[in-house]
């Protein structure tokens, strides 16, 4: 797969290319059913496939720190499409310019001049340009002119339920792992670089492994049962928190930390995934280290009779 960083750098599509538009946060089975038809439509037409997405993701741009919490960073992202039948990862900047590009403009330079599609498949209720003009209709309109043919996303249910990120995030903010999994096709996941803390954990006895989130808000908070990889190729479990530490003057970003089972290795700077098995409760202030201590133990205790209730005890 070929990422492409912003439109500057998109050399023409001679033959043209089949091409999918959005956000694509979390890349879940609905995504990954458009893009399994995208390619079934450029295997039969004989070009490559285009996804083009954004960075920001819109609604970060126009709305910052109040914008919906985000599934995936773009390295995640980039890392799972590598994954899908895609040829080509577009992805866009949104900032003032491009959020200014009229409709008609973001057809004509982009869409035709710059990509010279062939076949688009969007949502239904997508719009697109300033003060989002562009809809389904217009682009079926453009497209009987300019000789490219639109078709719907259409819609997948799981158990009669549309998926979508909306619905994940939803289901992550209250605790209800399985039902983002179900969603997502796997475990909802945290991919990130382990950085040097304030060692805290060491001094009782829970050592943890800290990954900046990056993220203007989290999906999911409070205590966790999990499992990492990325290491060496095992699979470890786990517990993680995921907040602002608030019994420590731990600021107002969140930060993600893990305590491995049975794990005394120095992996600081190893890239690694966190998979979020089973929420145990939500992050509180204690009034004394004795008191985290304490609490910390009996999250252990509980993460591994999780473990062991789905058969992989330690």
């Amino acid at each position: 797969m070929r990422l492409i960083r912003g439109l500057s750098h998109l050399g023409p599509f001679k033959n043209g290319c089949v091409l999918t538009i959005g956000n694509f946060d979390g890349l879940h089975l609905g995504h990954r059913a458009v893009i399994k038809k995208l390619a079934e439509r450029g295997a039969a037409l004989g070009l490559p496939v285009v996804t083009m997405t954004f960075e920001p993701q819109p609604l970060e741009y126009f709305l910052g720190d109040n914008s919906p919490s985000r599934l995936m960073r773009l390295r995640e992202k980039v890392i799972e499409f590598a994954k899908l039948p895609v040829d080509n990862l577009l992805v866009v900047k949104f900032n003032r310019d491009f959020a200014n590009y009229d409709a008609e403009q973001f057809i004509g330079e982009v869409l035709i001049n710059k990509l010279n599609i062939k076949h688009l498949v969007v949502g239904d209720d997508f719009h697109f340009g300033k003060a989002r003009r562009g809809n389904f209709a217009m682009l079926k309109e453009h497209g009987l002119r300019h000789g490219f043919s639109v078709e719907d996303t259409g819609t997948y249910l799981l158990d009669g339920l549309r998926i979508s990120s909306t619905e994940i995030r939803d289901a992550l903010a209250v605790g209800d792992l399985a039902k983002a999994e179900a969603m997502l096709g796997h475990p909802y996941s945290v991919c990130g670089r382990v950085g040097h803390g304030d060692k805290r954990g060491r001094t009782i006895g829970y050592p943890t492994a800290n990954i900046r989130l990056f993220r203007k808000n989290t999906p999911v908070n409070g205590v966790f049962a999990v499992t990492m990889t990325g290491l060496d190729g095992n699979e470890y479990q786990g517990i993680a928190n995921v907040g602002t530490r608030p019994t420590f003057v731990g600021g107002s970003k969140a930060i993600l930390e893990t305590h491995l089972f049975d794990f005394n290795k120095d992996i600081y700077g190893h890239y690694v995934e966190v998979h979020f098995i089973q929420k145990i409760r939500d992050e509180v202030r204690f009034d004394s280290l004795e008191d985290l201590t304490a609490q910390i133990k009996n999250d252990v205790l509980e993460a591994k009779r999780i473990f062991a209730a789905k058969g992989g005890g330690v």
